[in-house]
């Protein structure tokens, strides 16, 4: 598995004009390829095949006239709309590689990850609709050209995608870069044909990045074909996507989940780009009404959402017609069996709900849907068709029987295995995060069981933040089905990790909860906390410390809870966190928490 196999090795593709031209399906010209959707009502605009194949043709060649070609990056600093699915397009269909970021991010995390690649061209926009309110990025934009035209960005493309929010050309201009509106970039490549690279299997795609909570964010370099066989898999064999299928997959441009959902183009598939607030303008029944007047098929969303509706007891299939409904997928987090059940009462019956499981490492999933398969709650339905998983042990690494819980690997190689991570040291960093742990498998960093029963997969949290008090192994995922299931109302978030310092016998699991509005913490709450563990789990579970988290549990900027760094903080270890920590005064907490519980 190490070094990468170049799989298919001697072929030639373009992912662009695999997405534009679905080879598997026949799409009329004048369908309805994408529909952009914000949170304000009425703000929807469809793009036929056609425009879009025309959009795409426009901005790759006005690319090609400003000097990019195969191998160059361009990045995007832009929300979920059409502009942007035509940018990573167009670097595509030249053969440059397409990295985003979502305008909600911070300069510094921008920069930590952009300096590294060094992008010739940044797409960004002018600003961005949240929550009913507009919010100009044009300031950011200006701060993120200071640190990178020294390091080769000539040209910056800006999207208008707020109408009340200044475009900041002709300061852009003032820095020395080639600044252009969207629409006129778009017209300045003449009339050059739609042309696409014919590139090896394992041409550079995309660049993601790792959450990089202790250090500067991994670069991580995803592959045309690796990318684009593994989605098309996914989309058809797994999801039954085709080109009567509507997908919306409520996601950034940051998120692996966007790469993964535009995909479905290749299959026909109609995308549905909505950037906003999930609860705007209807609250709990926004995505809703949007599902129901778009007669979206596959919806993809966080278990955080999902919960959300749970406890506030959002039944949106009672007052909406979401009968095309057919998936809907959670990912982020292990999604809660009680939630399962919720969403088959909440939603039509039929649908395929599916937790699902993989990540930016591989730009696709180790666990997957399946349409065939049933339904069982708190479980992954199936392992991914040509994924090798399995679940070994901590320490030897040998397999463990069904029902025992163990590290998740996977025992050959796969094509969205990245080619390598970017940078002088890439290789080797490549190799350390995911073979040095078990000879010769891959390593993916997740705690996870495999059902006796069922077959299904159930992820127990990451594996380095398992929990581990007397020798008993579990995970996290553990205590919050819990906290979900019978504290909804009082308990907003928790985060729990096991500590251990050096003058420790033992670890000691620590939990500490975020209060649902202005519920107040109190000791009769830790005491029904410990008594619902005990009885539900085993004394072994019960936390050693419940505590209220003054400032908010610790997240990154995409919304998953950083268990690793407040673990290392608790133990005394110092860790320096980065700008990938969307809430860092929370972590600031954890640590005068530490210095005071000593």
């Amino acid at each position: 598995m190490f070094p990468r196999p170049d799989f298919f090795e001697g072929a030639l593709l373009n992912v662009a004009e695999n997405l534009l031209f679905p080879g598997n399906a026949e799409v009329a010209a004048s369908a309805t390829a994408v529909i952009t959707v914000t949170e304000a009502e009425g703000q929807r605009v469809s793009t036929t095949w056609a425009e879009l194949r025309e959009a795409v043709r426009g901005c790759s060649a006005a690319l090609r006239a400003a000097g990019l070609g195969p191998g160059d990056v361009v990045a995007g600093f832009v929300s979920n709309h059409v502009q942007a699915l035509v940018a990573m397009l167009s670097a595509a269909a030249l053969g440059a590689v397409w990295t985003g970021i979502s305008p909600d991010t911070g300069v510094s995390a921008v920069l930590d990850r952009l300096v590294q690649i060094e992008p010739k061209a940044l797409f960004a926009d002018n600003g961005t609709l949240y929550n009913g309110k507009s919010w100009s990025s044009t300031g950011k934009t200006s701060q993120i050209v200071d640190e990178l035209k020294p390091k080769g960005l000539a040209l910056v493309i800006v999207v208008n995608n707020v109408q009340d929010v200044a475009l900041g050309l002709d300061e852009l201009h003032s820095k020395g870069v080639a600044a252009k509106e969207y629409e006129s970039f778009l017209q300045s490549g003449g009339n050059a044909l739609l042309r696409f690279e014919q590139l090896p299997p394992s041409h550079p795609l995309y660049v993601l990045y790792s959450s990089g909570t202790t250090g500067l964010p991994k670069a991580i370099v995803h592959t045309a074909l690796g990318t684009l066989i593994q989605h098309k898999k996914e989309h058809i064999l797994h999801c039954s996507m085709g080109p009567a299928s509507r997908m919306l997959y409520y996601t950034t441009t940051s998120w692996m989940m966007w790469h993964w959902s535009i995909s479905a183009l290749a299959c026909g598939t109609t995308l549905i780009l909505y950037s906003g607030s999930p609860f705007q303008p209807h609250g709990h029944l926004s995505l809703p009404k949007l599902l129901s007047a778009l007669r979206v098929t596959h919806f993809g969303t966080s278990a955080a959402y999902l919960t959300a509706l749970e406890t506030n007891g959002v039944y949106p299939a009672r007052s909406l017609d979401l009968s095309p409904l057919q998936a809907i997928y959670s990912t982020a987090s292990p999604l809660p069996p009680s939630t399962f059940s919720f969403v088959y009462e909440a939603f039509p019956p039929h649908v395929n709900l599916a937790s699902i499981t993989g990540g930016t490492d591989i730009i696709s999933l180790f666990g997957a849907p399946c349409p065939l398969l049933p339904v069982h709650a708190g479980e992954i339905q199936c392992a991914g068709l040509g994924m090798a998983i399995a679940v070994v042990d901590p320490a030897s690494g040998a397999p463990v029987p069904p029902g025992a819980d163990g590290e998740l690997v996977c025992t050959r190689p796969f094509p969205c295995q990245p080619l390598t991570f970017w940078g002088r040291e890439g290789a080797a960093r490549y190799r350390a995060s995911y073979f040095e742990r078990f000879a010769g498998v891959w390593h993916h960093g997740d705690f996870a069981r495999v059902g006796a029963r069922t077959g299904g997969l159930t992820m127990l949290g990451r594996s380095d933040g398992v929990l581990k008090p007397a020798g008993v192994r579990f995970g996290s995922a553990e205590i919050y089905n819990l906290l979900t299931r019978f504290f909804a109302g009082e308990v907003d978030d928790a985060v729990c990790v096991g500590r251990r310092r050096d003058a420790d016998r033992d670890e000691v699991v620590c939990l500490f909860v975020a209060m649902a509005g202005d519920k107040p913490f109190s000791p009769s709450l830790r005491d029904r906390i410990r008594e619902v563990i005990r009885r539900e789990l085993s004394p072994r579970h019960v936390p050693g410390v419940i505590e209220e988290c003054g400032a908010g549990i610790p997240k990154t900027s995409n919304g998953k809870k950083i268990e690793v760094a407040v673990k290392r903080i608790l133990s005394g270890i110092d860790v320096k966190t980065n700008t990938s920590v969307a809430n860092p005064e929370a972590l600031v907490w954890f640590r005068e928490w530490a210095a005071t519980h000593s």
